[in-house]
């Protein structure tokens, strides 16, 4: 509806624009109109890349470059909400069509790298990264460098990677999370540790680096939680998870104890971890 309101809108200023225009010529009435045409589309387009509904993204952008087959930037919309809709694999035909163009950029490449990840055709982000220039440093690229990386167990250069996207964005908690995350992987879990934290310094609400900060210190034996904001709901999702990494660790007393505590704080009930205590106490 929000939607429609904004056509509505931008069709009213047309028309008065028209108004306005009616004493001249006919070419340059045309002209103006066709002007402020572009514009209305231009914020159309950001809005549905933004805050728009992934899949009236994909329709709006899909019509759009049906009716205007050359405009670039609207190919890009269709790539680019695509992949908002979880359809990477349908994206990655046209970023490559639009990489092979006189029209393609190293940001479309990076783009293109990036639906290749979330296919998990690495070998082809690689290849891809590989085509832009390395004076051509994004976060966004070296953020997909590190994971590329990661992939293939290059520890060294993911490290260097993930330092550098880092320190290229005002808001790295992501960046923090995933490296933590690769740390994990590696049986780091003091490296990893420290790096959750630094997730949640930038983003204290990140409860995805919360869980997985509970691993890193299960990983130790550490199985108290840490000193962060958390919801009663979220302290029994925790305290479940750092049960389950007792159990699987032998420390199986311990895991029933954090068990018991999950349910006890839990503010709605927890099946998951009552069911698993019924079945420790057989």
């Amino acid at each position: 509806m929000r939607h429609l309101k904004f056509l509505a809108l931008c069709l009213c200023g047309t028309a008065l624009l028209s108004g306005c225009i009616g004493g001249g010529s006919d070419a340059k009435s045309k002209a103006a109109l066709k002007s402020v045409n572009v514009i209305d589309e231009s914020n159309l387009s950001d809005i549905m890349l933004t805050v728009g509904d992934p899949d009236e993204a994909v329709t709006y952008f899909q019509k759009s470059t049906s009716e205007n087959p050359d405009r670039i930037d609207l190919k890009r919309g269709l790539a680019k909400s695509l992949v908002r809709a979880k359809k990477p694999d349908q994206a990655i035909p046209i970023w490559a069509s639009i990489v092979a163009s006189p029209e393609g950029s190293n940001d479309d490449r990076v783009e293109l790298a990036d639906a290749q990840i979330r296919t998990n055709n690495w070998s082809a982000a690689e290849a891809t990264l590989n085509t832009i220039p390395p004076t051509f440093e994004t976060f966004e690229r070296y953020r997909l460098e590190a994971m590329v990386a990661d992939s293939k167990k290059d520890w060294k250069k993911a490290d260097s990677f993930y330092e550098i996207a880092s320190g290229l964005s005002t808001k790295p908690s992501g960046v923090y999370n995933n490296w933590g995350y690769s740390k994990l992987t590696r049986g780091d879990n003091a490296g990893a540790e420290r790096l959750f934290i630094q997730a949640l310094t930038y983003d204290p609400g990140m409860f995805t680096a919360k869980n997985n900060l509970v691993l890193a210190r299960a990983g130790q034996r550490k199985y108290d939680l840490p000193v962060v904001d958390m919801t009663q709901q979220e302290r029994a999702q925790l305290q479940y998870t750092a049960a389950l990494a007792a159990i699987k660790q032998g420390d199986v007393s311990v895991g029933k104890d954090l068990l018991r505590s999950a349910v006890d704080t839990s503010p709605t009930y927890f099946e998951a971890a009552e069911r698993s205590l019924k079945a420790l106490e057989g």
